[in-house]
């Protein structure tokens, strides 16, 4: 909107028309929509309401579990953060609450993520950061037996 208000001040004074001022929205709003594809709404959204819950900093309003999980994937990283840092106080009703859905949130999500036509780049960093975290246990592989001579 601000750059809206500058480019119909910026016409005004430069004595453009109203063609230029079109074409300079839309070029703004391309390279806004642009830059939006690379930012992880989830995640900023998720953090930012662990970072300021109740249950985190003391303060504020209680982190709402619901609205978390609707976030869905991206915010697996805050919410395995706020479980870790509420897993002393395992009283808490929210941490019960995501603790016990947690675990089938992960199962769907990889069982989506089989299917090849579901990858992207940022799925792939967060499988790459769920693996890391040893959520899930992979059997050993078998040592081949050698024949005897």
């Amino acid at each position: 909107m601000a750059a809206g208000l500058a480019l119909i001040i910026a016409r005004i004074a430069l004595g453009k028309s109203n063609e230029w001022l079109s074409s300079a929205n839309l070029l703004t709003l391309s390279l806004t929509l642009y830059a939006c594809c690379f930012i992880n709404f989830a995640a900023t959204i998720a953090n930012y309401n662990v970072d300021h819950s109740l249950e985190m900093t003391g303060q504020g309003i209680p982190l709402d579990a619901w609205y978390l999980r609707s976030l869905g994937p991206g915010a697996f990283p805050a919410m395995d953060r706020f479980l870790d840092h509420q897993s002393r106080a395992a009283n808490n009703a929210v941490f019960r609450e995501l603790a016990g859905r947690r675990g089938s949130d992960e199962d769907w999500y990889r069982t989506v993520q089989q299917n090849w036509r579901a990858w992207s780049f940022r799925d792939w960093r967060l499988l790459a950061y769920l693996d890391s975290k040893g959520s899930l246990v992979l059997p050993q592989p078998a040592q081949p037996s050698l024949p005897d001579r």
